[in-house]
C-alpha cells in the first residue's frame, strides 16, 4: 500500500530496462514509481490506483500511446501525461497535445530534465487541488448566503440588499447577535457584479488590539520583533472583492481613523513600510453595538458617517415570527440532509410563541438539537424550548422565591 500523501508515477514503455533505469533514479520517499509494458497494463493499472504522473511511450506493442491517453484521464483525471518517443515530429506533439498531454519528451531523455518536468507537474496537481478546494469552500458559501423570510420586517432588509449589492458603497449592517448579519453581507457580495471575487471576513472582536492591524494592513519584513517575512493583510487579500468587518464597534480607536483613510484614499501601506498599495474593495461592516450612544466617545463620528452610507437594520426574530414557519423548513432541509424528519404544526405554533433572545442562530441550535436527539422522523423543539427557559429560570431567579440557591 502506498504511503500517505505520496505521489505516484506510472511509467507505460514496453522497454523494461528504461522502466527499470527510471525506477532506480526517480522512486523516492515521496514518489512511488510503477511500470506497465503495455497499453492494456497500464490501463489495468490506472483502474487500480491513482495515479499522478505517467510517462507515457508514444509506441507501444497493442497500439499508440497517444490513443491511450483519453482513457488514462478518463480513470485518473487529474494525471499529467508526459509523452515519450524515439521518433520525435512536430505532428506527435501536436497531437499528444489535443488528446491530453501535459509535456512531450524525445528519447534518449535527459535525466534533469525529466524530474524537472515531473515535480512540476506534481506542483500543478497539488495547485489545482487547492484550487478546486477553494471553489467547493466558495460555493458552499455563496449557497449558504440565503435570505429566508416573506414578513414586511425582512422583505425591507432584501429590498435593501438588492439595491447595496448594485453598488460598491460601504455598508453597516445592524442588529442584535443571532439575527445573521454576516448572511446579509454574503448575500451582498454574492449578488453583486463580482460574485466570484474574494469574500474575506474579520472578527474585530476576536483578536487583540496588537494583531488587529497586522492583520489588516499586513507587514513588512523586520517592521517588529517576529516579523521574520513580509506577510499581505486582508485589504491585500481582498483586492477585487469584499472585506467584511464584523463586530466593528469593537475595532480599537487608534485603527479607526487608519480604516477611514483607507476608505477615502483607496490606498493602504503595510507596517513597516512606505509604498501605498492601492485597493479596489469593497467594505462591509457589522455590529451589535449600540453605535449611536459611542459616536465620540469610543467610535468616530466620521468614520460611522463614511461606513454607513448604506445602512440595513436586521430586526429580531422576535419581530418577524411569522417568518419562522419559513425559517425552520429552510434550516431542517440543511440540517436533515436527506434523513426524514417532520415538523408539525402544532411544534411551528409553540416555536413562534417563544421569544428568541438568540435570534435565528438560536432557532438554528434548538433544530439541530432535535435532530439529533429524536427518536422518530417526528421533531419536538419545543421540549428543548422548554429545558432552556427553565434552565434560564434557574439562574436569574432570585434564591428568596425559591428558598434556596
Amino acid at each position: 500500500m502506498p504511503q500517505s500523501g505520496k505521489k505516484t508515477l506510472l511509467v507505460i514503455d514496453d522497454e523494461r530496462a528504461f522502466c527499470d533505469a527510471l525506477r532506480d533514479y526517480l522512486a523516492s520517499d515521496r514518489l512511488e514509481v510503477l511500470s506497465a509494458h503495455s497499453g492494456a497494463e497500464g490501463l489495468s493499472l490506472c483502474s487500480a490506483r491513482n495515479v499522478d504522473v505517467v510517462l507515457l511511450d508514444q509506441k507501444l506493442p497493442d497500439g499508440e500511446g497517444h490513443a491511450l491517453a483519453p482513457a488514462i484521464l478518463e480513470r485518473n483525471e487529474q494525471a499529467k501525461i508526459i509523452f515519450i518517443t524515439a521518433y520525435p515530429s512536430f505532428e506527435n506533439a501536436v497531437t499528444a497535445v489535443r488528446m491530453g498531454a501535459y509535456d512531450y519528451l524525445s528519447k534518449p531523455v535527459d535525466p534533469q530534465e525529466l524530474r524537472l518536468m515531473i515535480e512540476n507537474a506534481l506542483r500543478i496537481i497539488d495547485l489545482e487541488k487547492v484550487e478546486q478546494i477553494q471553489k467547493y469552500a466558495s460555493e458552499k458559501e455563496r449557497d449558504s448566503a440565503v435570505l429566508v423570510g416573506s414578513s414586511r420586517a425582512f422583505d425591507e432588509v432584501m429590498r435593501i440588499v438588492e439595491q447595496a449589492a448594485s453598488t460598491d458603497s460601504p455598508v453597516l449592517i445592524t442588529g442584535e447577535t443571532g439575527t445573521g448579519k454576516n448572511i446579509v453581507a454574503k448575500s451582498i457580495h454574492y449578488k453583486s457584479v463580482l460574485p466570484g471575487s474574494a469574500f474575506i471576513s474579520i472578527n474585530c472582536a476576536a483578536l487583540p488590539e496588537s494583531l488587529i492591524e497586522a492583520e489588516l494592513f499586513g507587514y513588512e519584513k523586520g517592521s517588529f520583533t517576529g516579523a521574520v517575512s513580509a506577510k499581505k493583510g486582508l485589504f491585500e487579500m481582498a483586492e477585487g472583492g469584499t472585506l467584511f468587518l464584523d463586530e466593528i464597534g469593537e475595532m480599537p480607536f487608534h485603527l479607526q481613523s487608519k480604516l477611514l483613510g483607507v476608505l477615502e484614499d483607496k490606498i493602504a501601506r503595510r507596517i513597516g513600510g512606505t509604498a501605498a498599495l492601492p485597493l479596489n474593495v469593497r467594505i462591509i461592516a457589522a455590529t451589535n453595538a449600540d453605535l449611536d450612544g459611542s459616536l465620540g466617545k469610543t467610535f468616530r463620528k466620521d468614520l460611522y458617517y463614511r461606513l454607513s452610507v448604506i445602512r440595513i437594520h436586521i430586526p429580531p426574530l422576535r419581530e418577524h415570527r411569522e417568518d419562522i414557519s419559513e425559517l425552520c423548513s429552510y434550516l431542517l432541509s440543511q440540517i436533515a440532509r436527506g434523513r426524514a424528519v417532520e415538523l408539525p404544526e402544532s411544534e411551528t405554533a409553540l416555536l413562534m410563541e417563544y421569544d428568541w433572545p438568540g435570534n435565528v442562530r438560536e432557532l438554528k441550535n434548538i433544530l439541530e438539537r432535535s435532530v439529533f436527539l429524536r427518536k422518530g422522523p417526528v421533531l419536538r423543539p419545543s421540549q428543548l424550548l422548554e429545558k432552556t427557559v427553565q434552565a434560564k429560570k434557574a439562574i436569574y431567579t432570585p434564591a428568596g422565591e425559591h428558598g434556596k440557591y
